[in-house]
């Protein structure tokens, strides 16, 4: 088997995806990095180099998940597998009294069913590996805000299939991850013409999840501030 690590990151052309992925290659790791933006995904290749492999798609397009899979069974191994990609849904974010069913089916094929879905194709991989598993989370998964709640309850429903997979695989470390904040395009998406220029950037939560994925705690959910600050379980 290949030394070489291997991650599989979704939404890796912007964001957190983007940042995290630059980070593991500068790390040595190759990554199997999947977008929608494809412009933006193929100058991510570009500027990373052979250790990237860009897959381009939605993670909501079964067809897409299956390009995954064969890209997966070229591979020797499998050491993380990051599900990042989200759907925020309409913006500005309407109250639940008037939330567009069809746009809420969206949300949680995006944010609850494709996560599921690619790892139910890459926990053998990563079972063979020893690796991790991450689902990103968010606040908005265990507080209430108002306008949230078609994503805040697609990432409670996350939170609560990750914990379950958890449960149900044992051997592996299995993740929640909150990053918090971060000054994003969908965080500016949710706060349309304000200021979001106090938020952290995305790369600042890096070291959280690279931490995280090198000490290997239980499986859980975790946070960005928890790692940080040094105060992992």
């Amino acid at each position: 088997m290949s030394e070489t690590k291997i991650a599989l990151v979704t939404g890796a052309s912007a964001g957190l995806g983007r940042a995290l992925t630059e980070a593991l290659v500068v790390d040595g790791w190759d990554v199997i990095a999947t977008a929608r933006g494809s412009d933006r995904l193929d100058r991510l290749r570009q500027e990373l180099g052979p250790a990237v492999q860009p897959v381009h798609g939605d993670v909501s397009d079964p067809e897409h998940r299956t390009r995954i899979a064969d890209v997966l069974k070229t591979r020797a191994r499998l050491d993380l597998m990051v599900n990042n990609a989200s759907e925020l849904g309409p913006s500005p974010l309407p109250r639940l009294r008037r939330y567009p069913l069809d746009e809420l089916a969206r949300i949680f094929a995006t944010n609850v069913i494709a996560p599921l879905a690619i790892l139910q194709t890459a926990l053998p991989y990563l079972r063979a590996s020893n690796g991790v598993a991450i689902n990103i989370s968010s606040d908005a998964a265990v507080a209430a805000y108002e306008g949230w709640g078609g994503y805040g309850s697609s990432k409670a429903a996350l939170d609560h299939v990750t914990a379950i997979l958890a449960v149900e695989n044992s051997d592996l470390r299995i993740y929640a991850f909150d990053p918090g904040d971060m000054r994003t395009q969908m965080h500016q998406a949710a706060f349309p013409g304000e200021d979001i220029s106090d938020r952290p950037e995305p790369a600042t939560v890096v070291p959280a999840l690279l931490r995280l994925v090198a000490e290997r705690p239980s499986s859980g959910r975790y946070t960005t501030a928890e790692w940080l600050a040094g105060a992992a379980r």
